[in-house]
Formats: structure tokens, sequence, C-alpha cells
């Protein structure tokens, strides 16, 4: 007997779905996402005297808009490219890392769609050098700050020693009363009502004119972006509470779209770090 598939966890199930349903279907979920992401913002506004706390509402508000953000990038995905990125995309909305790396995208600016993935190596290698001449060798930053917030843990550092992880704050990362980019961005969004049934269908239809690929930069963005303002202003689409500052919100921090671009983890070599860990060090002892 097979394994019994149900449950949570599901979102592979839209590649089983027409594109007609498919856009049904994310009309139904994409406003239950913001909420959701308000909803831990909200808290995290309520816990000022809880850093802690604090912080980890804020990186769960990421979180979920970056799974908003990953799913309309499906629907800005060129018919022609999906059958082979959609499985991949979904992959994405249960990855800790690859929802933590689109949150981050949302306030980046490349220069094309080639820096954008430059970024994105940045972000995504499993292990790195930090300090002034590389003297530690550190697991990925966004992964780290998200399990070292929420857990008490048992860590190891290159000495091989177990040690006691308490959570703790990492001062100054708050975002304070700034709403973060990927939460502006799904709310713009849901206001200009791009996120109905009517505006995904015409999100697909604008921006599928586009394979984001390489060179394409924010000019090509900022085209389809007022294309897009024009078709649901002309088919009456935004709702009562859109504003202009909605229209300039997709402007300034909706990212060049992510289908074909890599974010799965770089597994680093710890014999290559040390070479490398080596050579800085000497560059700095001026040798």
């Amino acid at each position: 007997m097979g394994k019994v598939n149900i449950g949570l966890k599901q979102a592979q199930r839209l590649a089983q779905l027409s594109p007609k349903a498919r856009l049904a279907f994310l009309a139904e979920g994409l406003p239950l996402i913001r909420d959701s992401a308000f909803g831990f913002w909200s808290a995290a506004q309520a816990l000022k005297d809880n850093p802690r706390e604090r912080e980890v509402m804020e990186g769960f508000a990421e979180e979920e808009a970056a799974k908003g953000l990953i799913l309309v990038d499906i629907v800005r995905c060129p018919p022609s490219l999906l059958k082979d990125r959609m499985g991949p995309m979904l992959g994405w909305f249960y990855n800790h890392l690859a929802r933590l790396i689109y949150a981050k995208a949302a306030s980046w600016r490349p220069v094309n769609t080639k820096q954008l993935q430059d970024y994105l190596d940045d972000s995504r290698k499993a292990h790195d050098l930090e300090g002034y001449a590389g003297e530690y060798i550190v697991p990925n930053w966004e992964e780290y700050r998200r399990e070292s917030q929420l857990y008490v843990d048992i860590a190891a550092f290159e000495s091989g020693d177990p040690v006691w992880s308490a959570p703790v704050v990492h001062d100054g990362l708050s975002f304070g009363d700034y709403t973060p980019a990927a939460l502006q961005v799904v709310d713009a969004l849901h206001h200009l009502g791009l996120t109905t049934e009517a505006g995904l269908k015409v999100t697909s239809e604008v921006w599928g004119t586009v394979t984001f690929s390489e060179n394409e930069d924010f000019r090509d963005v900022e085209r389809l972006i007022q294309q897009l303002v024009e078709r649901a202003v002309a088919e009456k689409l935004p709702l009562e509470t859109a504003e202009n500052e909605h229209v300039q919100t997709l402007y300034r921090f909706w990212q060049i779209p992510m289908y074909l671009l890599d974010l799965r983890k770089i597994d680093i070599p710890l014999d290559a770090l040390r070479e490398r860990q080596e050579a800085m060090l000497w560059a700095e002892a001026g040798y």
C-alpha cells in the first residue's frame, strides 16, 4: 500500500490544476497569506518590551509575505516555462531559506536579472567567512538568525565542542515601526485588486510576455508595472482603499521575477573555506 499523502504541505498539487483553476485557487489563498503576515506584524508591534519575541514575530511576518510573493511569481512566469519551474518554486514555498531570501530581496536594487542571481548566491551559501580577516567560519546568516532566535539548542563551532545556545536578540535588527518591503508589496497587490482571480489573470497576461533570465532589468519591470496598473484601472480592479502609494510601492519594491533563478543552498567544502581563510590572513599580514 502506498504512502497516504494528505494533510498540510500539499502545495505541489497546484501543478495538477488547470491554469484557470490555479488562478482561482490562488485568489482564494493570497488574501489569507496577507492577513496572516499582517497578523504576525501586528503582534510584533505589541511586543516592544520583549525584543526577542518581537523579532521572531517580524520574521514570521516576512516569511508569510514571501510565500505570497513566491506564488505571485508563479503567476508572473511565462506559461511556456511553468511546466519546468512550477515544482522548484512550490518547493520554495516551504523552504525557510528561500522564503527569507525572497523577503530580503524585496529591498534590493540589482541592475538586471543576472546581478540579482549574484545577490542570491551571496545569501544562499551554507557557510561563509566572517570577521575582520575572515577569522571565523559561520553558518548561513539568514538561517542562523532565524533558528538562534527561536530555540534553545546545542551548537558546535570549529573546535567541535558542544555548547548550549540560548535564544538571542540580534540588536538593531528589528524593523521597529517600518513595515518590511515584502509586506508592503503583498499589501499593495491586495489593494490594487491584483490578488483577485481577475487581477491574477491580468498579471499573468502582462508579465508572461517577457522572460526574465539575464539582461532584463528594472526598466522592463517598470514598463510591465505601468501596463499592469493601466489594465487594472481599465478593468476596475482596484479596491476603494487603493491609493497612489500602493502603485509607488510596486515600483519601489516589487522585485525582478525570480522564477528562473537558483535559490538552492550552496554547500561549500570546509577545505575551500579554510584555504580562503588562510589566503585572507596572509593578505592581511602583508604577504
